[in-house]
């Protein structure tokens, strides 16, 4: 297993991420793993949270 560090998450995807796992009844970490696996195999998530997420991690991405 390879382990990561995210740095600099915006409150507002935090607390998604958050509702997220305890609708889903999983850890952050899992949920975390379950939205990259989504967005980057392009598992269809239904409710748009999936797609909320991959706009937040890109403007992260924008920021470096």
């Amino acid at each position: 297993m390879i382990t990561i560090t995210i740095k600099g998450i915006p409150k507002e995807t935090h607390r998604e991420l958050k509702k997220r796992a305890a609708a889903h009844r999983r850890s952050m970490n899992s949920e975390v793993i379950f939205v990259l696996e989504s967005i980057l195999c392009g598992v269809p998530d239904g409710g748009g949270s999936v797609q909320r997420l991959q706009k937040s991690v890109k403007k992260l991405a924008r920021r470096k």
